[in-house]
Parts: structure tokens; sequence; C-alpha cells
């Protein structure tokens, strides 16, 4: 059960009586003010956007959601979701559940589900991925474990496969 004191409110400090005067205000006339237009935030061309980092801390457990327009998803807990990101980062102890669509991944810990790995899947030795896999390069450690559905992407059309020189 929630006090008056909770979460979200702290108590209001008592007034100190006799160490500062009464705060005065000035007297001001009752003319109406006119507030101009807010102006657009102007942006320096140089900088570039900050970048969006969700991380789920070790002892966070979150269910049923939705992750989008994250640059990169880093799990130190456990998270059952949907995720489409840039980049998804998980530790050794934290544990993914779900469907997954990322440039890049990297796996110390669990993942279950569909993933989806636009660039590169890197599963490091303590990394353990189960079910529908699908990547356009993959790097696995000795230790780690794959089992499911595994396949490569298809390439765009039109892409051709690297070429080769030299002698055969």
């Amino acid at each position: 059960m929630l006090q008056k004191t909770g979460f979200f409110r702290t108590p209001d400090p008592a007034p100190a009586r006799g160490l500062m005067p009464p705060a005065t205000v000035p007297n001001v006339p009752n003319v109406p003010t006119v507030h101009e237009p807010a102006k657009p935030a102007e942006k320096d061309k140089g900088e570039s956007r900050k970048e969006a980092r969700l991380v789920v801390g070790p002892d966070i457990k979150m269910k049923g959601v939705e992750v989008n327009d994250c640059d990169t998803l880093q799990v130190e807990g456990r998270i059952e979701a949907t995720l489409d990101a840039r980049v998804l980062e998980i530790t050794e102890k934290g544990v993914f559940s779900g469907t997954v669509a990322v440039d890049n991944a990297e796996i110390h810990g669990r993942l279950e589900g569909e993933l989806t790995v636009r660039k590169q899947l890197v599963v490091h030795a303590t990394g353990r991925v189960s079910g529908k896999i699908r990547y356009a390069r993959i790097k696995v450690e000795e230790g780690a474990e794959l089992s499911g559905e595994i396949s490569v992407l298809e390439r765009a059309p039109g892409a051709a496969p690297p070429k080769r020189t030299g002698l055969m």
C-alpha cells in the first residue's frame, strides 16, 4: 500500500522560520502578455542525432512488448517481445524470447524464437540460439549452440556474388 510519501511524491520540506524574510513580489500592473510563437530549434548541421538505446537491466523481466525505432537493445535480464531494431546485444545472463529483425546481433546469452539478421550474427561461446534463424553473415565461436531451422538470407535481386581474383 502506498502512503502519501510514496514513489512519486516527496514530502514538502517544512519552511525554516525566522531564517529568511518572506519573498516579496514586485508590484506589476495587470497587463496581458503577448507570447511570441515558439521558434523551431535550429539544428547544427554537424550535430548527429543521439543513439536510441534501450537497456533491459539484469533484474528486469518484460513480457508482451513491441520494440520499434530502437537503435540498440541490450538485454541483461529477460524479455519476451517483438523487436525491430538496428542492433541486438544479449549479455551472458540475458534471455530474449520472441521475434527479432535486426541488422546486427551479438549473442552471449539465450535467444528463443524467430531471428532475422540482415547483416551479421555473432554467437559467442556462451550463446544459445534456438528457433528459426536467418542471417546474411554468421560468426560462431566454439562452444556456442545453434538449433532449429537455420538458413542464409537471399541476396538482393541483381546482387552478384563477390568476385574472386587470383589463381585458383
